[in-house]
């Protein structure tokens, strides 16, 4: 099974103040008056960042926790965690993330330019045993509930 995650979305709910919240009006055309909210919050001294999103159908939490190189997305509706490995590559630094979220920079305007990166994972059908590698933020959202681990493949 084959999982593409696009960061636009991601970085695009960047632009809350750091360690407060921020609704962000995420409409979809083709359901009416379709909506939803993203709450996120970046913790400096945690090395964390943290998204929420409630659309109401599919709901989903992530966490980029930057000091074990890990990040997991929750799914609600699945009642699943996929954890894969953050890639550096196409992840803004958490301080350059807070300087894009202090400084305003996207707030209203989209990130300008091309858009980022979007990945590609393939997820290992075995659940993960010991959560204890990815640290106690992806330990605190997944216990309890199915993991998966999850690793980039090649785009097509």
């Amino acid at each position: 099974m084959k999982l593409t995650i696009f960061f636009a979305g991601l970085l695009g709910v960047f632009l809350a103040p750091a360690l407060a919240s921020y609704n962000i009006n995420v409409n979809d055309d083709n359901n009416n008056a379709g909506s939803g909210q993203q709450s996120v919050s970046v913790n400096n001294e945690h090395q964390v960042a943290n998204v929420d999103n409630n659309n109401g159908l599919n709901p989903w939490n992530a966490i980029w926790d930057y000091e074990t190189g890990f990040a997991a997305v929750r799914l609600f509706a699945k009642k699943q965690c996929i954890v894969h490995e953050l890639n550096k590559d196409a992840v803004p630094s958490i301080h350059a993330l807070d300087t894009l979220v202090k400084e305003k920079k996207l707030q209203g305007k989209g990130p300008g330019g091309p858009p980022p990166k979007s990945l590609i994972y393939s997820i290992n059908p075995e659940q993960v045993r010991d959560l204890k590698k990815f640290g106690r933020y992806i330990i605190n959202m997944c216990r309890n509930v199915p993991t998966y681990m999850a690793e980039e493949t090649e785009g097509e």
